[in-house]
């Protein structure tokens, strides 16, 4: 393992640390690594007039808000995909060794918002330049993806993209795989929603990883918060 992979699950040690020391009445949730996860959710496929897509875009915690503001999104669950391990553990995924990478799915009404729509959200929370992982945090299990489950979706994920590489200063060449959803596993539940349900050590992760300086460095106005 290179040293880039192990940057994340340092960070977040040092800021739990960091957390506790200056906030000591405030409980925090550990969670428990051995506690055993939902079955892994169906990519895709939905039989109620929904649909879901996933992304990846580093953080998980820092994915669900941007999605959650759509009128048209119904939910959004942080997990992982991507790996051959079944049932994966946070634990076992922030350490890069079972080919996860943290993912966020968006069960969505498609009437009343689009893929596109979607994917503009996407881009505009993540730095398709880096190639390593997602701001402070480095490691294929931190890459940012679109993973997608038909054709369609394919096609358009491709396009905008595409349409990204003509512009500055994204034609210096995007990143971001575009691949085939696989089994997605819901992650842990104290890291569900982890944006409301720890505020505090939420935000001061978010500016410690300078995630909002490099967003509006890329974006400018357009940047995702």
């Amino acid at each position: 393992m290179t040293r880039s992979m192990t940057i994340r699950p340092t960070l977040r040690q040092t800021v739990t640390f960091s957390i506790l020391l200056l906030f000591s009445v405030i409980s925090v949730s550990c969670g428990n690594p051995s506690a055993s996860l939902a079955d892994p959710a169906p990519a895709i496929e939905r039989n109620d007039g929904l649909a879901e897509a996933i992304f990846a875009g580093g953080c998980f915690w820092c994915m669900e808000k941007p999605f959650d503001k759509l009128d048209g999104v119904v939910s959004t669950t942080s997990g992982y995909t991507g790996g051959k391990l079944e049932n994966p553990t946070y634990k076992q995924v922030s350490a890069g060794r079972t080919g996860h990478t943290e993912a966020m799915q968006v069960v969505y009404d498609p009437e009343k918002v689009s893929y596109e729509k979607l994917l503009s959200v996407f881009w505009h929370n993540i730095d398709p330049l880096d190639p390593k992982g997602q701001f402070c945090d480095k490691g294929s299990q931190y890459r940012s993806g679109v993973f997608y489950g038909n054709e369609e979706e394919k096609a358009l994920a491709e396009a905008s993209k595409a349409e990204l590489e003509t512009m500055e200063p994204f034609d210096q060449g995007i990143a971001t795989e575009i691949t085939m959803a696989s089994a997605f596993y819901p992650a842990e539940d104290y890291h569900q929603n982890y944006y409301e349900t720890n505020a505090v050590r939420y935000n001061f992760y978010r500016k410690a990883c300078g995630r909002d300086r490099r967003l509006e460095q890329l974006w400018g106005e357009k940047a995702g918060h």
